[in-house]
């Protein structure tokens, strides 16, 4: 189980690592996941490999047990034939395969116990990687809240909400300005008014005082003398 203690040694020395690194802590939690599953992918590979292990260690026990089977269906042969070396040297033989058999039957229940303890390691691993997945999106929504709520208290006290407000202070006195200069135009148009009537006012008096010198004392209320 050794290389499996390295995984994790390599993953508890990746997340100490991204823990005293200075950058992003959304970053760093990506970073960590995607470690992880790394790591989960190795583990099946691990798991992968020794599966077959054991499946071809189990085909060597069968078959060195069918070649010890005919062994010894020839030893039998041989004595049917009165051959009892021949009989001898198929049974040496078929001690041979018969050992070679038992050290294969006793390397595969080592390989299933380890088999075994994998197939468990990599569903713990598996469990650990999920609840850190739910923890890692769970973390990164509370950041995301937290910097929306920090850039709008920014907008409202900070040096966001200043600069806003000194917008709005060049706004405000902009359209002052230009009330005023409305005002002032609409101040010119009523004089100017006013000094048109007064200058028509002139003239008629003028008119008139012309109209009465060309028609004498005589009041311009009265009718002027009829013929005869």
């Amino acid at each position: 189980m050794a290389w499996l203690d390295r995984i994790w040694q390599a993953t508890r020395a990746q997340l100490n690592h991204l823990a005293r690194a200075a950058e992003d802590p959304a970053e760093a939690l990506e970073r960590a996941a995607y470690e992880m599953e790394t790591h989960v992918l190795q583990m099946r590979q691990a798991v992968a490999q020794a599966i077959a292990t054991q499946k071809r260690t189990e085909r060597q026990a069968r078959q060195s047990e069918a070649i010890a089977e005919d062994w010894e269906r020839r030893a039998r042969l041989a004595l049917t034939q009165s051959d009892e070396p021949l009989a001898r040297e198929a049974l040496s033989r078929r001690q041979s395969h018969l050992d070679t058999a038992r050290g294969l039957r006793s390397q595969l229940e080592q390989q299933s116990g380890l088999v075994t303890r994998l197939k468990q390691d990599l569903r713990d691993l598996e469990r650990q990687v999920a609840a850190t997945q739910i923890k890692k999106d769970l973390y990164l929504a509370r950041a995301q809240s937290a910097e929306a709520t920090r850039r709008m208290r920014e907008l409202l006290t900070g040096a966001a909400g200043a600069a806003t407000q000194t917008i709005f202070d060049r706004m405000e006195a902009r359209v002052l300005e230009l009330e005023a200069q409305a005002e002032l135009m609409a101040a010119s148009s009523v004089e100017t008014q006013f000094d048109q009537l007064e200058q028509a006012a002139a003239v008629d008096a003028e008119l008139a005082a012309l109209k009465a010198e060309q028609g004498g004392d005589r009041p311009a209320d009265l009718p002027p003398p009829s013929a005869g």
